[in-house]
């Protein structure tokens, strides 16, 4: 059986690190990821906000480099969760597991607008005189 999911969106808010009685890390953050489609009336595209739990080292990771708003790319497991609350009522939590975060955006600087300008430097070659027929390309 398969149950691997990936997903790429924003934060939501920042991460929220704890530790469970035992001493393993865990986190928990919240994901906005847009839909590949726009509604037929508004035309506007709809949004899906996503819980996600991480654990261990990743769990340290996602809370030392990721904050509200930064694009992440999420790859792991969908997970179900019954619980009852307060009132005695039946919840469902469904969440993704997470195996492993990335970066979905490069870190800038708020000082940094543009890309860096590329100067081109002198060239040490010199094109080739002749027939390119014996060239594999």
């Amino acid at each position: 059986m398969l149950n691997h999911i990936a997903i790429m969106g924003r934060l939501t808010r920042d991460p929220e690190l704890k530790t469970t009685s035992s001493g393993v890390p865990v986190v928990s953050f919240s994901i906005a990821v847009d839909r590949d489609f726009a509604d037929k009336e508004s035309g506007e595209r709809g949004v899906d906000f996503i819980d996600v739990v991480a654990w261990r080292h990743t769990a340290e990771f996602v809370s030392r480099y990721f904050t509200k708003g930064r694009m992440a790319v999420v790859s792991g497991r969908l997970q179900t969760r019954n619980w009852t609350d307060k009132e005695g009522g039946k919840r469902k939590a469904v969440e993704i597991v997470a195996d492993n975060v990335y970066f979905g955006d490069s870190k800038r600087n708020d000082s940094e607008t543009t890309a860096p300008a590329v100067q081109s430097a002198p060239s040490d070659f010199a094109p080739i005189e002749g027939e390119d027929e014996g060239l594999p390309f």
